[in-house]
C-alpha cells in the first residue's frame, strides 16, 4: 500500500493501550482506516494478575505483552510510545509531551486510570499502589526486604512493624492481594527464614465501607470476609485511613493507630486524561461525559471509553473494570467503521458478564447474572476466565504452569529482591508528617 493511499483513508488515533484501547485497535485491524495507537508504555498489562507479581508468584513478562508484537501483522495499525500532553479539538490533533503532533480524523480517548489517594498527601508518600508494572515490582521487592530487615532488627516493636502489612481497600485488588500475602507468609517464607518467627507477621485489610467487595452480592462479600479470616487476614470494616504520622504510625478515623512499615493502597482509582482545548465536560469523579454512543459531549468525532469515560448503565456510570472497557472498545471501533460507510452511529449497550475475585488457594467468588459461585468452584471459574483473557499462548502456558507448580508444591518461585535501593518505607513512612 502506498503512502498516498494511506493518507487518503480516515485516520484513527487511539490514546491508550489498555483493555479498551487495544480492543478498539484490534477491531479496526485490516479495515479501510489507518490506526495509530499511542501509549506511554510499549506493552499491554493484564492488570487483574498484577497482584501475583507483587506476591512473588509471576514474573512481569508473564502478565504483559509488547504492543508492537500484538499488532505486528496488522498493516493498517501502527504503535507509538509517547505521553500525550494536550489535545486540540479544533485542529484535530494531539500533542505529545516531547512536542510530537498526532493528527486524526477520529479520536478515541482510552487513557485509563491511576491510583486515587483522595488528597491524603502523607498516604501518597508512604504507601505503595498496585496499578502498573513498576508498582508490582517495587512492592514485591519491598515485601521481601521487610523480612530481611526484620531478621536484623533486635527491638521487638520495631521488628513487628516490619512484619505488619496494611492493605487498604476491600475491592477485588485489596482482597486478592491480602489473601496472596497471607499464603506467601504462611506457606513459603518460613522455610526461607528459619531464624525468624514468620508466624508473627500480620496482614490487615482495612475497608471504609461495611462489607468487602461492594460491587458483589452481599452474601459473597460476607463469605469473602470469613474466608480471609480463616487464612489469617485481620479484616477491619468501617475503618478509614486518614494519614501516616512520624515513625510508621498509620492513623484511622476512629483514632486507632497501627504501626506498620508497609501500607498498600488499593482503595480506589481516578481517571487519567490529557488537557484539552476546549476543556472536556467531566463528572464529579473526573470522568469524561459521553452520550449513549460514547461520543464525548460536544464533539462529533471524539470517543471516550474505559476508566476515563462515564458511560452510563441505568443512569449510573459503569464500574472502572476491564470487561466494560473491552466492550466499549469494540463498540467504538464498529461505530467508526459505520461512520466511514455513511451509516448512523448506534448506542452502546453494555452486556453484564458478571464479577469475580479470588480469595486465595482453592477459594474464589463469582456472580454471573443470578448465578453465585464460591469456594473451590468459584476459584476454578476465576482461573479459567483469567487464563482465557491473558494475551499470548506463551504467557498462558507459563502462567498455567506456575499456578500448577504453586498449587502442588506450595512454592512461589519469584523471590528475588531485584533492587538495591532502600525500601520505600525507610524513605517515607518514617519521615515526619506534613
Amino acid at each position: 500500500m502506498s503512502a498516498a493511499e494511506r493518507t487518503a483513508r480516515p485516520r484513527v488515533l487511539v490514546l491508550g493501550g489498555g483493555f479498551g484501547g487495544l480492543q478498539c485497535a484490534r477491531k479496526l485491524a485490516g479495515k479501510p482506516v489507518d490506526v495509530l495507537l499511542v501509549d506511554r508504555n510499549n506493552y499491554h498489562l493484564f492488570t487483574p494478575l498484577l497482584y501475583q507479581v507483587a506476591s512473588s508468584l509471576l514474573n512481569p513478562s508473564e502478565i504483559s505483552f509488547p504492543l508492537r508484537h500484538i499488532l505486528r501483522r496488522q498493516n493498517n495499525v501502527r504503535v507509538r510510545r509517547a505521553e500525550i500532553a494536550r489535545i486540540d479539538f479544533a485542529e484535530g490533533r494531539a500533542i505529545g509531551a516531547d512536542g510530537d503532533v498526532f493528527e486524526y480524523d477520529w479520536l478515541v480517548i482510552a487513557t485509563g486510570a491511576e491510583t486515587n489517594f483522595y488528597g491524603i498527601e502523607s498516604v501518597q508518600r508512604a504507601s505503595f499502589g498496585l496499578k502498573d508494572l513498576p508498582d508490582g515490582m517495587a512492592l514485591r521487592n519491598h515485601v521481601l526486604d521487610c523480612f530481611e530487615s526484620a531478621l536484623l532488627e533486635t527491638e521487638p516493636e520495631a521488628r513487628q512493624a516490619w512484619l505488619t502489612f496494611l492493605v487498604v481497600g476491600g475491592g477485588p485488588t485489596g482482597v486478592e492481594y491480602a489473601g496472596a500475602l497471607c499464603e506467601l507468609f504462611r506457606l513459603v517464607l518460613p522455610a526461607d527464614f528459619p531464624d525468624l518467627d514468620v508466624r508473627r507477621s500480620r496482614v490487615i485489610l482495612v475497608e471504609a465501607l461495611d462489607r468487602l467487595l461492594y460491587e458483589f452480592p452481599p452474601e459473597l462479600g460476607d463469605y469473602t470476609r470469613r474466608a480471609l479470616e480463616r487464612r489469617g487476614v485481620e479484616v477491619r470494616l468501617g475503618a478509614r485511613v486518614t494519614g501516616v504520622d512520624g515513625d510508621r504510625a498509620v492513623r484511622l478515623a476512629d483514632g486507632d493507630v497501627i504501626s506498620a512499615q508497609t501500607l498498600i493502597w488499593a482503595a480506589g482509582v481516578k481517571p487519567v486524561a490529557p488537557a484539552t482545548e476546549p476543556p472536556l465536560p467531566r463528572t464529579r469523579q473526573g470522568r469524561i461525559e459521553v452520550d449513549e454512543r460514547l461520543l464525548v459531549r460536544g464533539q462529533d468525532r471524539v470517543f471516550a471509553i474505559g476508566d476515563a469515560a462515564a458511560a452510563l448503565l441505568d443512569g449510573k456510570p459503569l464500574a472502572m473494570m476491564a470487561p466494560q472497557a473491552m466492550q466499549a472498545g469494540r463498540h467504538v471501533a464498529a461505530q467508526i467503521l459505520r461512520a466511514v460507510e455513511g451509516a448512523p452511529l448506534e448506542p452502546f449497550r453494555y452486556r453484564d458478564k458478571g464479577v469475580m475475585a479470588t480469595i486465595g488457594r482453592s477459594a474464589g467468588v463469582a456472580a454471573v447474572g443470578p448465578l453465585r459461585l464460591k469456594g473451590f468452584i468459584g476459584w476454578i471459574a476465576w482461573l479459567v476466565i483469567h487464563l482465557y483473557f491473558l494475551i499470548g499462548f506463551r504467557n498462558r502456558l507459563i502462567v498455567m504452569s506456575r499456578w500448577t507448580y504453586n498449587y502442588f508444591r506450595l512454592d512461589r518461585p519469584v523471590r528475588l529482591i531485584a533492587s538495591s535501593a532502600p525500601s520505600k518505607s525507610r524513605r517515607t513512612v518514617s519521615s515526619s508528617s506534613p
